[in-house]
């Protein structure tokens, strides 16, 4: 057992982390080859923010004299950070993958305050995707990549987790900072008291290699606990100090050098190196860390392996010595319509379940407005956070396929909004257009457009809100048309420019790519209308072969009128029966 010397954690069991932690909770899901139908590795992530604004990223491939500086920006916040050397050559991205199919997701765990709670120079984890998806042409070269960034110039964010794939691994990594040293407050402002003596600044992490034929996940809550650690003769894992051996195939773990020592240093571990865990140490459990981030990856496990039902005690926060693996062998190999379909869930099956309480409303809509937590007669209460969710501004999941040139074999299935109505897109990594409904400055947070998939999205998504158990029917079959469509049409559309080379590649891809955009946004566009004159003002319009029913004279039939469930009504009545009851 991890001797752990501290009791301060990603954050205590109280309202205020529950409704903290909402800002910057995120949902990764992880696939090997051997656990996808077709044999392509996959990642999954949804951008869960109130602040950020869904659109599809590009930067375009170039080459730089020496010499040559750029300013990074911090990705949350938009903040100008500080200057750094370019390389010579990047690598073109389309929103998080790359033209070699390197795609790379994350979620913000927060993990021990001391790590990240004072102002410490460095990148900030969105900058360390998007240099390094410049920069790298693989998994392990992106792993690279990331800790020497962090090393060079630290590390200023919180704990995270990140998601790294490519056509051949897929790979899971947890990372903190390790701030510069402690602090006083002199006139209400930090001033370093105290260097950390023999540790650089940047970051301590672990990276793992998922076993092919599994799954992972990781919801805002590290996830990493013992790993492989370097023995003499055997490369199976090692140290930051032989990254020149992270290229070798039988290494499937690399960790920071100072991973142990920091955390003895701060008094954190006292342990065996061989005991030591990564999570329990950088980021202890709490309530919060299980039910309403782990929660998310177990929904995902149980849904492709039964027998992880076992650790439903876990999720709800109630046994964390019950803790589930870090990976999964699901039942049969996973098609990419069910990988879509996986990051659509609201723990349907579980005590869970946000459809099934008095808070879903007459219509069984699984949504809680924030605040997640709330306080009555001196008791806490939560709303639970479900990988499906409101304030989504985009999510992908990032197919790469070892079979096709890189171009053609990496996809970024793209959506916006929420996971559970969205509609995900095929973006080839390969083109060089994005389309003018998720292109960067069509409209923002606060900024309206018409002609930007984001506020379509929204729109039709916060009508079907109001009466969602019947909305949501008519949703989920435009959204199916369209992804079996696209799924069929990339297939064959595949087969039609493998062989092709640029320039011709590109304008085909470009091409195809934002054609899909088009009828996705034409399609959206009609369902939007259809939904306002089939459900206007409470009332469901008759239909007859695909149309609304009219009357012999061509007018509008009497619309239905469901009535709320009983369950509702009695509700109604034990609040205010006595006014309107009548007499």
């Amino acid at each position: 057992m991890n001797r752990i010397k501290s009791v301060i954690a990603t954050g205590v069991l109280c309202l205020g982390l529950l409704t903290a932690s909402v800002g910057s909770a995120c949902t990764n899901f992880l696939f090997t080859k051997g656990a996808t139908a077709d044999g392509s590795t996959m990642i999954t992530y949804a951008a869960d923010s109130h602040t950020l604004y869904g659109e599809l990223y590009y930067r375009k491939a170039a080459d730089y004299p020496a010499g040559t500086m750029f300013m990074l920006v911090e990705w949350d916040t938009g903040k100008p950070l500080f200057k750094i050397p370019q390389v010579a050559h990047t690598y073109s991205v389309v929103g998080n993958m790359n033209e070699c199919q390197l795609a790379i997701g994350e979620t913000t765990y927060g993990g021990r305050e001391e790590c990240w709670n004072k102002p410490v120079k460095g990148i900030d984890y969105g900058s360390l995707i998007y240099v390094t998806l410049q920069r790298a042409k693989n998994a392990r070269e992106a792993i690279k990549v990331m800790a020497e960034l962090c090393d060079t110039y630290g590390y200023c964010s919180e704990g995270e987790s990140f998601s790294i794939c490519d056509p051949n691994e897929v790979w899971v990594m947890d990372l903190i900072g390790k701030g510069v040293g402690e602090y006083d407050t002199v006139k209400g402002k930090p001033v370093l008291k105290k260097a950390y003596k023999g540790f650089k600044e940047g970051a301590v992490w672990v990276a793992r290699r998922i076993p092919d034929g599994y799954v992972c996940g990781h919801a805002n809550q590290a996830r990493i606990t013992t790993f492989p650690q370097e023995v003499k003769g055997s490369w199976k894992a090692i140290s930051s100090k032989n990254m020149s051996h992270i290229f070798d195939p039988e290494v499937e773990c690399v960790y920071s050098h100072d991973v142990v020592a920091f955390a003895r240093m701060k008094g954190w571990y006292d342990g065996k190196d061989a005991d030591f865990s990564f999570a329990d140490t950088y980021a202890p459990l709490t309530f919060s860390g299980v039910r309403a981030c782990d929660a998310r990856v177990y929904a995902m496990f149980r849904r492709v392996n039964k027998s992880m039902e076992q650790y439903e005690d876990y999720a709800m926060g109630w046994n964390n010595d019950n803790r589930m693996p870090l990976w999964v062998k699901p039942d049969h190999k996973l098609s990419l319509q069910e990988v879509m379909d996986l990051m659509r869930d609201h723990y349907e099956g579980t005590p869970m379940d946000m459809s099934q309480d008095v808070g879903a409303g007459p219509f069984a809509c699984p949504y809680r407005w924030r605040p997640m937590g709330f306080s009555i007669d001196g008791k806490n209460y939560i709303h639970e956070r479900a990988t499906s969710t409101q304030q989504t501004g985009f999510s992908f999941v990032a197919q790469c396929r070892s079979w096709l040139p890189n171009k053609v074999g990496g996809i970024i299935w793209f959506g916006v909004d929420d996971t559970y109505s969205t509609v995900y897109c095929p973006m080839y990594c390969g083109i060089t257009e994005i389309p003018e409904c998720f292109r960067e400055g069509n409209g923002d947070m606060l900024t309206y457009s018409p002609t930007s998939a984001f506020w379509l999205f929204n729109r039709v998504t916060n009508f079907v809100y109001s009466r969602y158990k019947d909305m949501i029917v008519d949703l989920q079959k435009v959204q199916r048309e369209l992804e079996t469509s696209f799924i069929n049409q990339v297939a064959v559309n595949d087969q039609s420019v493998k062989n092709l080379t640029d320039p011709a590649l590109t304008d085909k891809l470009n091409s195809f790519s934002n054609g899909r955009a088009n009828q996705m946004m034409n399609r959206w566009n009609q369902l939007d209308q259809y939904l306002l004159v089939k459900y206007i003002d409470g009332n469901i319009k008759k239909e007859e072969n695909g149309k609304f029913k009219r009357s012999e004279y061509n007018m509008a039939v009497p619309p239905s009128q469901p009535q709320y469930p009983e369950s509702f009504y009695r509700a109604i009545v034990k609040d205010h029966g006595d006014i309107i009851i009548e007499k």
